[in-house]
């Protein structure tokens, strides 16, 4: 990756950190967008990557974080030029449905239920009597997920089921059983096993760093360190490679290692990988524990949002 392309990484991961951060996140969205729109055409294979990881970020922290309509129309904008450059299938799947959920939540805001009939008035210091605006079809099956891998959770621990969780299993039923035909795709994807982890990307593995092993490093990492795959005691003028996680080895033991898989043999720490796929699985794994996460704070919250 040339100089320019690791500004660009830098000003990337810089604007990922600014997403979290109410008053910052349209600016940050339309800077991603400038440069999604002026680099990704001529950008490396994990430059790309880069860019596609921040904008499933976009998407990820409007579902769990923001509500307001102009944060999901910048993100509309940002999936919608993102789903103009991807040529990758699997990235152009994930972009419609961002599209789709980013639609659905500003069509519920333009477009609320007609409560004019309804002799029921919010006054200050009174409850509303107005009935309840439909859910978004997409957290109305994140809830369901939810609440599935809870119960499920729940049941494989052994503990003894209460009068509540049996109640919660009812109402879950009756909600899985109206909601069916948009469920079974994603029950299915639940019940899907990971895929096979592939061997780390030859780029990055040719871009670890070589350290000498000097007698301070020597004394430092004590008499008796060795390389971890070979059992060897390290000595002085030995060549090591160094992962991200500081964990060093001889680079002819590193190398079969890592031509079979993408993690330190100690703490496994994963490296990339070239499997767009595989990387693409890890990050909507990771989507997907965030909006579990973000779910259970509405729950906890009261899902203020619907009262």
């Amino acid at each position: 990756m040339g100089s320019d392309e690791q500004f660009l990484q830098k000003e990337l991961e810089e604007l990922q950190k600014q997403l979290g951060k109410k008053q910052k996140f349209e600016d940050a969205l339309s800077s991603l967008k400038s440069l999604l729109r002026l680099h990704y055409p001529s950008a490396s294979p994990s430059l790309r990557k880069t860019f596609y990881s921040v904008v499933c970020r976009v998407a990820t922290v409007l579902k769990t974080r923001y509500i307001a309509p102009g944060f999901w129309l910048a993100g509309l904008g940002l999936f919608q030029e993102a789903l103009l450059l991807t040529s990758d299938s699997t990235e152009k799947e994930h972009l419609k449905n961002c599209i789709a959920q980013a639609k659905e939540h500003l069509d519920q805001i333009e477009n609320p239920p007609d409560v004019s009939q309804n002799s029921g008035y919010l006054f200050e210091g009174h409850l509303t009597v107005d009935p309840e605006p439909p859910r978004p079809q997409w957290l109305v099956q994140t809830n369901i997920l939810n609440s599935m891998a809870t119960l499920q959770e729940f049941e494989s621990s052994g503990r003894p089921v209460d009068n509540n969780t049996i109640e919660t299993a009812s109402n879950l039923l009756g909600e899985l059983m109206s909601n069916l035909d948009d469920m079974i795709p994603e029950i299915m994807e639940m019940g899907s096993t990971a895929p096979r982890v592939p061997p780390a990307s030859k780029e990055v593995v040719a871009k670890l760093p070589v350290i000498t092993i000097t007698e301070e490093i020597l004394a430092e990492l004590g008499k008796d360190a060795e390389c971890a795959i070979c059992k060897e005691n390290l000595v002085v003028n030995d060549k090591m490679q160094e992962l991200p996680c500081k964990h060093r080895f001889h680079p002819p033991c590193l190398k079969p290692w890592l031509d079979e898989h993408n993690s330190c043999p100690i703490c496994r720490h994963e490296l990339q990988t070239d499997d767009h796929a595989y990387e693409s699985w890890k990050e909507r794994e990771k989507e997907a524990a965030e909006e579990r996460k973000g779910a259970e704070n509405a729950v906890r919250g009261g899902e203020f949002m619907y009262i």
